[in-house]
Order: C-alpha cells, then sequence, then structure tokens
C-alpha cells in the first residue's frame, strides 16, 4: 500500500468482517511457506514454537470466564498478549529470552488456545477486563504489556481504561479503527495459511475443541466493529508505549502505525525491516532486540 497516490479504496466494517471470515471459515489446504520460490521473510510463515517449561500453570475463573496462563522467569511482570485465532504458542521465541530477566506471564485470551469459550461475548474492552481480572488473581498490581495483532489492540484498551495496571505498552501489528486495515490483506497467503493453521492448533488445544465455530462467529462480529479508538482516547496513554510493526505487515497500513505513534503521547515508533504482522516467528531475533530495548527504556 506504500507509495499509492490518489485515492484508496476503504474496506468498510462488513466487507472486512466477510473477508476475514472467509480466510477462517474456509477449507482451503494449508501451503508451506517454506516451500515458495521467494526467499523473502516476509513472505513466509515459520512453524509455531512451542512454550518452554512454566513454573506454573493453570487455567483461572476470572470474569465470568476461565483463562489459561502460564509464568516463566523471575524480575519485573511482563504480560504477553498474542493475536486472534492464535494462542500464548505464539510467543515460544520470546518467552525464553524475557524470562532471563522478567516474571513472565503469558495468557491465552478468552476462547483461544486453553482457554475455553464460554460465552458469545467478544470485544477488547472485555479481552481487557479480563487481563485486569487475572492480574488481580495473580496478585500483580502493575505490568509491561507486550501485545501482538488483536493482543496489541487490547495492551491499547487497558492502557486508555485501566492506566495504573500498565508500566509500558509494546503494540506490535494494531490498529486504533478500521481505517487502519488494508483492503483484502487477510486474504494475502501468509494470512490464509495462519488461518488454517490456527484451526488445526484449536483442535489440539482447546478444551472444546468443537467450538471453533462459535470462536470465529464471535470474532468476526468484533472485527466488523471494532476497534473504534478516537484520537483523544490515544492521547490519554500515560503509560510509556512503542507502536510497532513489520515492514511488509498484510493487514495495517504503515502510514495508520505512523499516525498512531503521533496520537500517543511520547510513543516510539519501531518499523521492522524485512517481516510482516508474524515478524515474532519470521525474525525473532530482531523483534527480541526491539522488544528488550523498549523494556528496558
Amino acid at each position: 500500500m506504500r507509495g499509492m497516490t490518489g485515492h484508496r479504496r476503504r474496506l468498510n466494517r462488513r466487507q472486512f468482517g466477510q473477508a476475514l471470515a472467509a480466510v477462517v471459515g474456509a477449507s482451503l489446504p494449508l501451503a508451506s511457506m517454506a516451500e515458495t520460490s521467494d526467499p523473502a521473510p516476509w513472505l513466509k510463515l515459520p512453524p509455531t514454537p512451542a512454550l518452554p517449561p512454566p513454573s506454573k500453570s493453570d487455567v483461572a475463573a476470572v470474569n465470568g470466564t476461565k483463562i489459561y496462563f502460564a509464568q516463566f522467569g523471575a524480575g519485573e511482570p511482563v504480560l504477553l498478549l498474542h493475536g486472534g485465532m492464535g494462542s500464548s504458542n505464539y510467543w515460544g521465541h520470546q518467552v525464553p529470552e524475557l524470562a532471563k530477566h522478567f516474571s513472565v506471564i503469558a495468557m491465552d485470551t478468552r476462547g483461544h488456545g486453553r482457554s475455553p469459550v464460554t460465552s458469545g461475548a467478544f470485544g477488547y474492552r472485555l479481552f481487557a477486563e479480563d487481563v485486569a481480572a487475572l492480574l488481580d488473581h495473580l496478585g500483580v498490581a502493575k505490568v509491561s504489556v507486550v501485545g501482538w495483532s488483536d493482543g496489541a489492540i487490547t495492551g491499547l484498551q487497558l492502557a486508555m481504561m485501566r492506566p495504573e495496571r500498565v508500566a509500558r505498552l509494546f503494540a506490535f501489528g494494531a490498529n486504533s479503527t478500521l481505517d487502519g486495515l488494508k483492503p483484502n490483506g487477510a486474504r494475502s497467503p501468509v494470512f490464509v495459511a495462519y488461518a488454517q493453521r490456527c484451526r488445526t492448533e484449536y483442535q489440539q488445544l482447546s478444551p472444546r475443541p468443537e467450538k471453533w465455530p462459535q470462536l470465529v462467529e464471535g470474532l468476526r462480529a468484533m472485527w466488523r466493529s471494532q476497534p473504534t479508538f478516537s484520537r483523544e482516547k490515544l492521547a490519554g496513554i500515560k503509560a510509556p508505549t512503542a507502536v510497532a510493526d513489520g515492514e511488509y505487515d498484510e493487514i495495517i497500513k504503515r502510514e495508520h502505525t505512523e499516525a498512531m505513534s503521533r496520537q500517543i503521547p511520547g510513543a516510539r515508533l519501531v518499523m521492522l525491516p524485512r517481516v510482516s504482522h508474524f515478524a515474532m516467528l519470521q525474525n525473532a531475533t530482531q523483534f527480541n532486540d526491539a522488544l528488550r530495548s523498549f523494556l528496558n527504556g
């Protein structure tokens, strides 16, 4: 999308929801992105890593649902929030590095991964309320939040709604409004591969794997209408923030990422080269370096 001039076609809420729903619901073959003839890393979806053995893991009954969490390491607390349809396993390359210096909490968003679907309610405010309730359950007053995609949007929501709970915020691959989305980005080969992979992983992780259609339906409704963060709300974020993305993000417009970094007071813009929306998999070393630099202030 960068370099285009003149009129940009915008995907309205209904069109985006339909396009993304078609991707997550379609019975498409999962092509191995490693087999592509193009060696560009942003065109590949590397394997999903596994989390290392946690010091503690459990399913907490909080905020009217059940949330899986795992804890690693020791030090100042850092919370990892994954993207839509995925699970905390997607942080498998980050946890070992962060756990050397921090107390890391990885959670599965409600209805995702090991956290069962308990209702048809989905939304970024509800996700943020789940985070606050889990922190209460763990006795953690304030935490640095690292969010990717839906997890990054949840982090923004938490920083606006419960600023006293957020020490720092690293928001990767977020949008603040639907205008920040690229038309048909969810139909890119890497995103199609990701959606199909998530469905397979859900069957392996979820205590209620037959609930996948309900998860998709709930997310579809959310993606059609959220987020809707105003400039005023973003300007009210107090926590030190990094607004980050990959150079070749499939679904987020670069100019939107740049605008968000200007709208949040003092925010740092972090653009990682030669990676996409899945930078934590495509170049874990680069992602971890950026993350450590920010968390260490």
